[in-house]
């Protein structure tokens, strides 16, 4: 039923309605009023005549002269003209109106309108008047069974019917209440889950923007420092080895493609074309720490690498983290200590956490602690964020000496595939490192 063309057209009709009544608020309450006297009040004002049946259940009333019907009915009707807005000022109005005209023992068809005018109070009353109304409304309906009981009908069937009809008036506003309370409170909760969608639409790309920033700083300035460094070292060596010249520029040209690659993977993960698969090389993992060293070794620093326990078996995530942990911290090595420092990097893994540790031994004959501190600003607070991904810490800090440590622990989360291991990056460039042992022992 809820697709019926009848129910559609209905509720368009209902909207064209509610549109109306916000517009010209009167007017659907002088409607109401006109329908109001065309169905109760016009034929009161005919000619009487007299109705067939049996005598004995015939009620007999006086009828007034038209001056006074229309006063009455004018005070039965006129005041559903503020049942929305004073609906317990109209229905006591009413109210009086209805007891004198009982009292007068007359009858009008105009009565209808104390119906209309409880309904109205229970739709838009106050609950606490509508709890005086209706007891109101039971003393009057008992008057009027009692007025009635004279032209052979019994009190309790007067009763049944007047009380009959005063419930349903009562029950049919408080039903159409608590229906448009439900709407309200649905429209209410819509419009809140609209804002907590934008407000988590919003907080998505804020995240996005810090992950695209923390990867965008880890793969140009990691590879700029080794440019930069490569780049003074063979402009230095150009003219008394012009061999050592020649091979400076090839591994800045190697250094450069590499950049070049994660940055169009980067850029083809934040726009994907037509949703086809992008044809670039996987995420870095700690297969490709064997070539990261290799770079940092080239460009002057000479770089231990150890490595201990089932490290191609992580997960992928853990795996990014680690990279770019050490990425990061041989970056800031080649930086601030310089091309004749000394790292030692080591990767343990156990059951429960992956510990990544790099140390080096600062710039020779002199402490550069100032200048390393500040330089970590932004690449440390990175490297905290991916650890806490992860559950994990970051700590950096000066060695005794003129060296630097950082030192990170991952919790672990095993890869569900096992035969998903780490696919080497263009990065991976074989060196004079060691590589790690797959049965878990240091190399």
């Amino acid at each position: 039923m809820s697709g019926h063309p009848l129910l559609a057209r209905l509720a368009r009709f209902n909207q064209r309605l509610r549109q109306a009544d916000r517009d010209h608020p009167w007017a659907l309450d002088a409607a109401v009023v006109v329908v109001a006297f065309l169905l109760f009040c016009l034929p009161d004002l005919l000619p009487a005549h007299v109705e067939g049946g049996p005598r004995e259940h015939r009620i007999v009333l006086a009828r007034l002269p038209l001056p006074q019907t229309l006063a009455l009915q004018a005070g039965l009707v006129l005041p559903l003209l503020w049942r929305r807005r004073r609906p317990t000022a109209a229905f006591a109005a009413i109210m009086a109106v209805f007891v004198l005209q009982w009292s007068l023992d007359v009858g009008l068809r105009a009565d209808a309108a104390l119906l209309v005018a409880l309904y109205s109070l229970a739709l838009h009353g106050r609950l606490r008047h509508l709890a005086w109304s209706c007891a109101a409304m039971a003393v009057a309906v008992a008057l009027v069974a009692v007025a009635v009981s004279g032209g052979g009908l019994p009190v309790g069937d007067a009763l049944f019917f007047l009380f009959s009809a005063a419930t349903a008036a009562v029950a049919l506003g408080i039903a159409v209440r608590v229906r448009r309370a439900q709407l309200a409170g649905l429209r209410e909760r819509a419009a809140r889950l609209e804002i907590e969608r934008d407000q988590r639409s919003r907080l998505a790309a804020a995240t996005e923007r810090t992950r695209v920033a923390r990867e965008m700083h880890d793969i140009i300035g990691h590879n700029l420092s080794v440019i930069v460094t490569l780049a003074d070292g063979g402009a230095y060596a150009a003219q008394a080895a012009p061999e050592r010249g020649r091979e400076a520029l090839l591994l800045i040209g190697d250094t450069s493609r590499q950049a070049l690659g994660e940055l169009r993977r980067m850029l083809g993960v934040l726009h994907d074309q037509g949703g086809q698969a992008a044809d670039y090389t996987p995420q870095p993992g700690i297969a490709d720490v064997d070539g990261l060293c290799a770079r940092i070794r080239a460009a002057g620093p000479q770089v231990v690498y150890t490595a201990a326990g089932a490290l191609d078996r992580l997960d992928r995530g853990v795996q990014l983290m680690a990279y770019r942990i050490v990425q990061e911290a041989l970056t800031n090595t080649l930086k601030h200590a310089g091309p004749e420092a000394r790292a030692h990097v080591t990767l343990t893994a156990d059951a429960e956490r992956l510990r990544v540790r790099v140390e080096d031994t600062g710039p020779p004959g002199g402490s550069r602690w100032h200048g390393r501190t500040e330089g970590y600003g932004h690449g440390l607070a990175g490297m905290r964020e991916r650890a806490a991904l992860y559950g994990g810490t970051v700590t950096a800090g000066p060695t005794p000496g003129t060296g630097w440590t950082v030192e990170a622990v991952l919790h672990l989360t095993p890869d569900p595939d096992p035969g998903l291991d780490s696919v080497p990056g263009p990065d991976s460039v074989p060196g004079p490192v060691s590589t790690p042992d797959p049965t878990g022992g240091p190399t």
